[in-house]
């Protein structure tokens, strides 16, 4: 009898303790130590997404390029936004994009100017011929240990970038999404269990879970999905942008359940699902991949 192939999920990708590093904003995926895993080896797609066009806000590194890769394999052609700086990281993604054999156009914009988000779609519909998909992933973390240290500033760019930006892109969109079509949204375990370090960030993505069950009760007439999904501590480079305190990197996802830090990769196959015509009755859902950690 052929044995199943199985593998234990605690031994997966990196699991011992990661070394102190910081960057410069913008961080970069390709100077992290270890790199984080996209699939940029490992995932294959069977058609899933086949000639879907899409629009990834955030698409140049983590999460934004685990799914880019995912979905062009999938089939999919790809409008990428990235933050201004991080133009190594994006064009790194539209060689894999390219690689699968499918269309990239992308769009360095920063999300916290107004018209940003109209601007991003008007461009991603031109480039890629229309837009059935968009995956809202953008997003800015910055901890600060007392509410005292945090600057106003930085209150109204995450809220900017988090979600206001996800208000602007979707009231853009919404003329040329087919029913049938799909939003996915990222927001966080932060937004049900809040860290006292991450205060904005954690209350953007509160905002965010409502944002994405309010759409998605708007738009099912539509016939168009609405769903988010809620990571847990995941290897990006948020993390080095100011995303963790310096000092607790090395433990960075010990505590999870799982005892290690997510991967980037772990998370694409339920964005492909959740974009795909196999979730066709799911909508107004929010899906945790956190290690073990609950959002209920």
């Amino acid at each position: 009898m052929t044995e199943p192939i199985l593998t234990d999920p605690r031994t997966l990708y990196h699991t011992e303790k990661f070394v102190k590093q910081d960057q410069d904003t913008p961080a970069l995926q390709d100077k992290m130590e270890p790199k984080p895993d996209c699939g940029e080896e490992s995932y294959h797609g069977s058609e899933e997404l086949k000639d879907r066009r899409v629009l990834i806000t955030g698409g140049d590194s983590g999460i934004g390029r685990a799914v880019a890769i995912a979905y062009a394999r999938e089939g999919a052609d790809i409008a990428l936004q990235f933050f201004p700086g991080e133009e190594k990281d994006a064009e790194e993604v539209a060689t894999y994009i390219q690689e699968a054999g499918r269309k990239v156009v992308l769009l360095p914009y920063d999300l916290r100017e107004e018209g940003a988000g109209k601007e991003i779609v008007e461009k991603a519909v031109k480039g890629l011929g229309g837009l059935d998909t968009l995956v809202l992933n953008a997003a800015q973390q910055i901890a600060r240990k007392k509410i005292s240290d945090l600057p106003m500033t930085q209150v109204k760019d995450t809220f900017t970038v988090n979600i206001i930006s996800m208000f602007e892109t979707v009231k853009t969109a919404e003329s040329y999404l087919p029913a049938g079509g799909a939003i996915v949204t990222t927001t966080s375990v932060q937004g049900f269990d809040p860290s006292p370090h991450l205060m904005d960030y954690a209350a953007t993505n509160a905002a965010i879970v409502s944002f994405t069950v309010s759409l998605a009760k708007q738009f099912a007439e539509k016939g168009i999905r609405v769903n988010g999904v809620a990571p847990g501590p995941i290897w990006t480079p948020l993390q080095l942008d100011g995303g963790q305190p310096n000092e607790e990197l090395p433990e960075f996802g010990q505590e999870a359940l799982m005892e290690r830090a997510g991967q980037p990769v772990e998370l694409a196959p339920v964005y492909v699902f959740l974009a795909s015509n196999k979730a066709s009755y799911v909508t107004a859902q929010i899906y945790g991949i956190t290690g073990g950690q609950a959002i209920n």
